[in-house]
C-alpha cells in the first residue's frame, strides 16, 4: 500500500469537522450513530496500516544495521589480508602477498557496496520514520474523535430525552386544562353545577311551600277570631 495512500487514510477523517456535518444532518443522532461506526471501521483499519508500515521500517532499520556491520566486517577483512600480504612480501614470498592482496581488494569491494546500500537506506529509513510517526499522530487524533463524537452522542441523546419528556408532561398539563369547555374537567364541573343549581331550586322551592301553609294556618287563624268575636257580640245583643 502507498505511503501517502496511508496517510490520507489514517489523517483525513480526524480533519472531518463534525459541528458542520451536524447542522447539515436531518437526524443528527443517526448520522452520530453512523460516523462512530464508520471512525471506528476506520481506526482498525489504521492501527493494521500503523502496524504494517511500522514492520516496513523495522525491517529496513534491520537490513540497515546488517549492511552497516557487513561493511565493518569486510573493512575488517581486508585490513586483515592486506598486512598479511605485507608480511609475506617482506619474507619475499611475493606471489602469495599478491594473492592476499588481491582478497583485501574482495574485501574492500563488499565493503563499498555495503556502506553503498546503508548510506542509500538512511534517507528511506528518515522518510518512512516520520511517516510513521504522522500514522502515529493520525490515529490518535481518530481516537480523540472518536470520543468525541461518542460524548457528543450521548450528550444529544440526553438532550433528546429530556425534550421528549418535557413535551409529555406540556402535552399532559394541556389535557388537564381546567379553562378547556372541551376538556373532562370542565364537563363534570358543569355537570357539578347544574347538579347544586337543582338542588337549589329545590330548597328555594320547599321553602316558598312551607310559607304558603303557614300563610294559610295564619288566615285560619284569622277566620277562627273573626268568628269568636262574632258570637261574642251576639251574646251581648
Amino acid at each position: 500500500m502507498p505511503k501517502q495512500t496511508v496517510l490520507g487514510r489514517v489523517t483525513q477523517p480526524a480533519k472531518a469537522n463534525v459541528n458542520a456535518l451536524l447542522d447539515q444532518a436531518e437526524d443528527p443522532q443517526k448520522m452520530l450513530d453512523q460516523l462512530i461506526r464508520d471512525y471506528t471501521a476506520n481506526i482498525a483499519e489504521a492501527e493494521q496500516a500503523v502496524a504494517a508500515t511500522l514492520g516496513d521500517l523495522r525491517l529496513m532499520e534491520q537490513d540497515h544495521r546488517e549492511d552497516v556491520d557487513a561493511a565493518e566486517e569486510w573493512g575488517g577483512k581486508a585490513l586483515a589480508a592486506s598486512r598479511k600480504a605485507d608480511e609475506l612480501r617482506a619474507a619475499g614470498a611475493g606471489a602469495e602477498a599478491d594473492t592476499f592482496d588481491n582478497l583485501a581488494k574482495v574485501a574492500l569491494g563488499r565493503q563499498l557496496r555495503s556502506e553503498k546500500e546503508a548510506k542509500t537506506a538512511e534517507p528511506v529509513i528518515a522518510s518512512q520514520s516520520e511517516v510513521v510517526d504522522k500514522l502515529k499522530s493520525g490515529l490518535d487524533q481518530m481516537r480523540t474523535r472518536l470520543t468525541e463524537l461518542k460524548s457528543k452522542r450521548d450528550e444529544l441523546v440526553a438532550r433528546a430525552t429530556s425534550a421528549q419528556a418535557r413535551n409529555r408532561r406540556m402535552d399532559s398539563v394541556k389535557n388537564i386544562d381546567v379553562l378547556d369547555p372541551t376538556s373532562e374537567l370542565s364537563r363534570f364541573e358543569d355537570k357539578v353545577r347544574r347538579e347544586e343549581a337543582k338542588a337549589l331550586g329545590k330548597q328555594e322551592h320547599a321553602a316558598s311551600s312551607l310559607d304558603a301553609q303557614f300563610e294559610q294556618l295564619d288566615a285560619l287563624g284569622d277566620n277562627a277570631e273573626v268568628e269568636a268575636r262574632l258570637a261574642a257580640l251576639k251574646t251581648v245583643s
